[in-house]
């Protein structure tokens, strides 16, 4: 569950990195009252936290594609 909650985050941090790359906007600096506020930093802080976490899935086997090849 970690795992997918992890991705989720990740790709809306990617969506908002994408935003600002395309468009120089920062929808979580937006939504949250500039990129200074507190809430901003947690999310920032929660989205490079989940980005670390994903590194770990690079580096697991994946046991539901195994489970299926055994049966």
């Amino acid at each position: 569950m970690i795992d997918k909650i992890s991705l989720i985050v990740t790709i809306v941090g990617a969506l908002n990195w994408g935003l600002i790359g395309l468009f120089k906007f920062d929808a979580v600096a937006w939504l949250c009252g500039g990129q200074a506020a507190i809430v901003s930093r947690i999310i920032y802080t929660v989205v490079a936290l989940a980005g670390i976490w994903c590194i770990s899935l690079l580096f697991r086997e994946n046991e539901v594609l195994n489970k299926k090849v055994e049966a």
